[in-house]
């Protein structure tokens, strides 16, 4: 037989040994290790009633009670034997009647009878309404239940496992309230039992001292009275835990914790009633005739503890504010349960996690913070967060940039090393690479070895900086992607606070924010910060009530802007341009063609591989004049030929003429024409 088994076969002997106690006479010392045990039942079940969080994970609980109920009522009838018989029944019984009780017999039938009220009036009529209640609500809402489980399933919400745990739940819910619908009434017979019990020995124990043993009746009123209060609080007190225990199951609904968090939990919640409530009992200790100390005393403890409470409170919001606008470290599995894509990851080989831990000395999430509120600035649209997170599939000092779930960038930052960038750095120790933005030579050496790299002339950067470079060029070269419609209508509500008639009139021309999203995304596109906000959106809604189409939007904003666009490319008061000549610039326009709002060339592949030829030789030649030149043409054919160009390898700034500043002067590097044959 296992053990379990054996285990079971404890409980039906124990209740063919408290019918067994019914009859059989208990020798005084049994008594005694069984009034103890009833009491230690009682205070186990108490622990229980006050550790489960659901009814339910308690089911057993009404034949715990009946079988405790026949347990003392065992008790009370082998006690009253031993009383009437022998004037002595253990010396538990004998230590109640005289050490609880100060050996007094009207106080002790005064603290039976509170005990009795306490438990009959109070404790047992309430416990017993609840459970009535619980039991008829439970059965009401049944169907209900059944038929949101069925409708779950059907849905595909649930699988068929689910279903069947949630309908044997209810049935347990059922079941449950019902049984202790009856069990309560166990416990209200417990009582009256108890009464009943305690008056059978007092006059019989005064009988049987008197006519049988002959005692004097002061003597014997003195012993059996003693005795028999003594039996009726043993019995009283665990049948009060009991009552207690009945109250706390059925008036405890399903919840996280057990009894003793949820108190503290949600009374920590209350902070300003734990303040206010102490601050009026310590005024009650100013009025004339109240005791002033224990007023005082207990009502300033409370208020400073509801205030400490409330100042935890705070501290915790300011944390779990900071958290959400910060770029916290998020493991691979809980990134992977979220609804949505998120728009940046910075993902982390595990070696490189200390760099954005604080514990460690880390400060790339605050650094990451500050890029993204300079970008933010920069560009004029607000970024969204950088989810930083660990990703074990990169091997050790390698970290990789995602938009969108997608890897954009990938570089490496090994540990106990630091980035040497520059001419010369062959002397030096570590491992040679090239640094990720600009492509320079560089090398990783170890930090002691900074000095030295900075002697040769060499830009010495940290790991963190190396990833927050990296990161704000991918974050550029992605800015258009990254504007959301969201972000569109928070760039809205702001502008709305202080030019609040501008974005009426956005309203009145209907203007979507799928419109304003896409000319967005061009400008940022064509490397134009969308700052200057209020001219951007004057300038689509006046557009917008001659055209819809996307290019024109556009063309309206930089227009707007004017010699703003130009001034990024404007060096020392110098602007260099690429000229096209009229003739290729007429045919362009006679090429140009608007399809679904957005303008193309219609042009052979020869030509304007022609085109693209000569743009980047006149490039090349700028770069060796130490310029970096903008290609010069009209308005009508701007977007469309910076569009082809960008289509075919070739990232130049395009301007229109009106984009020029008045002030900067203009250096022609040369003229386009179309033929691949450009002079050098």
């Amino acid at each position: 037989m296992s053990r379990s088994a054996r285990a079971a076969l404890l409980v039906p002997l124990g209740i063919v040994m408290i019918v067994v106690m019914l009859v059989v006479p208990m020798p005084a010392a049994v008594l005694d290790f069984l009034i103890t045990l009833n009491i230690s039942f009682a205070i186990i079940v108490l622990m229980v009633a006050l550790r489960v969080k659901d009814p339910v994970e308690f089911s057993t609980f009404p034949s715990v009670l009946l079988v405790a109920t026949m347990f003392r009522l065992a008790l009370n009838v082998s006690a009253t034997r031993l009383v009437l018989l022998h004037g002595y029944a253990g010396s538990v019984i004998q230590s109640f009647g005289h050490f609880v009780v100060g050996g007094s017999v009207v106080v002790g039938l005064v603290v039976f009878l509170i005990l009795f009220v306490i438990q009959f009036v109070v404790i047992t009529n309430g416990a017993g309404r609840v459970a009535e209640v619980g039991a008829r609500f439970t059965l009401d809402a049944m169907p209900g239940k059944q038929m949101a489980i069925d409708a779950d399933l059907n849905a595909g919400h649930i699988n068929e496992t689910e279903a069947r745990r949630r309908r044997e739940r209810i049935a347990k819910e059922s079941d449950f309230y019902g049984a202790m619908d009856g069990a309560s009434k166990f416990v209200k017979g417990d009582a009256i039992a108890a009464v009943v019990i305690t008056l059978v020995n007092l006059i019989g124990g005064f009988i049987v001292g008197v006519m049988q043993r002959h005692l004097p009746i002061t003597q014997s009123i003195d012993t059996y009275s003693l005795l028999s209060v003594g039996d009726g609080l043993v019995s009283q007190i665990p049948a009060l835990l009991m009552s207690i225990s009945t109250g706390l199951i059925v008036t405890r609904s399903a919840n996280e914790a057990d009894f003793g968090l949820d108190l503290i939990r949600q009374l920590s919640r209350q902070s300003r009633a734990l303040e206010m409530g102490g601050g009026v009992v310590a005024f009650l200790g100013l009025m004339p005739g109240l005791p002033k100390l224990p007023f005082i005393v207990v009502g300033l403890t409370i208020f400073f503890v509801g205030r400490r409470v409330r100042n935890g409170q705070e501290r915790s919001e300011l944390r779990a504010a900071e958290l959400t606008q910060t770029h916290e470290v998020v493991p691979t599995e809980v990134v992977a349960a979220r609804p949505s894509v998120e728009p940046l990851e910075l993902d982390l080989s595990l070696d490189l996690l200390e760099l954005a831990d604080p514990a460690e000395g880390g400060d790339l999430t605050d650094r990451i913070k500050t890029l993204r509120s300079k970008l933010s600035g920069e560009l004029g649209v607000p970024l969204p967060q950088v989810r930083v997170r660990d990703d074990l599939s990169l091997a050790a000092g390698e970290y990789a940039i995602k938009v969108y779930e997608v890897e954009v960038a990938r570089g490496s930052a090994p540990a106990n090393r630091v980035l040497a960038i520059g001419d010369r750095l062959e002397g030096l120790p570590g491992e040679a690479t090239v640094e990720p933005v600009f492509q320079i030579p560089a090398k990783w050496i170890p930090p002691g070895s900074k000095p030295h790299a900075i002697g040769l002339g060499a830009t010495v950067v940290d790991r963190s900086s190396v990833i927050i470079t990296h990161l704000s060029e991918v974050i550029r070269r992605h800015a258009p992607a990254l504007v959301a419609r969201q972000q569109v209508k928070e760039m809205l509500d702001l502008l709305k606070q202080y030019s609040p008639v501008v974005v009426d009139e956005l309203t009145q021309a209907q203007v979507s924010l799928g419109e304003l999203q896409q000319v967005f995304r061009d400008l940022l596109e064509e490397g134009v910060a969308v700052r200057n906000l209020p001219t951007i959106v004057e300038a689509i809604v006046d557009r917008s009530r001659v055209t819809r189409e996307r290019d024109h939007l556009l063309d309206a904003a930089r227009a707007a802007l004017g010699s703003q666009v130009a001034v990024p490319y404007v060096a020392q008061g110098t602007l260099s341009v690429i000229q096209l000549d009229p003739a290729l610039e007429e045919s362009l326009r006679t090429a140009h063609r608007m399809v679904d709002g957005r303008g193309i060339l219609v042009i052979s592949a020869e030509q304007m591989a022609a085109i693209k030829t000569e743009i980047s030789e006149l490039r090349e030649r700028g770069a060796r004049l130490g310029a970096d030149p903008v290609v010069l043409c009209g308005p009508g054919i701007r977007a469309a030929l910076r569009r082809v160009l960008l289509a075919n390898g070739l990232d130049i700034p395009v301007l229109a003429h009106y984009e020029v500043p008045p002030s900067a002067r203009v250096i022609q590097i040369g003229v386009a024409n179309g033929i691949a044959t450009a002079q050098v």
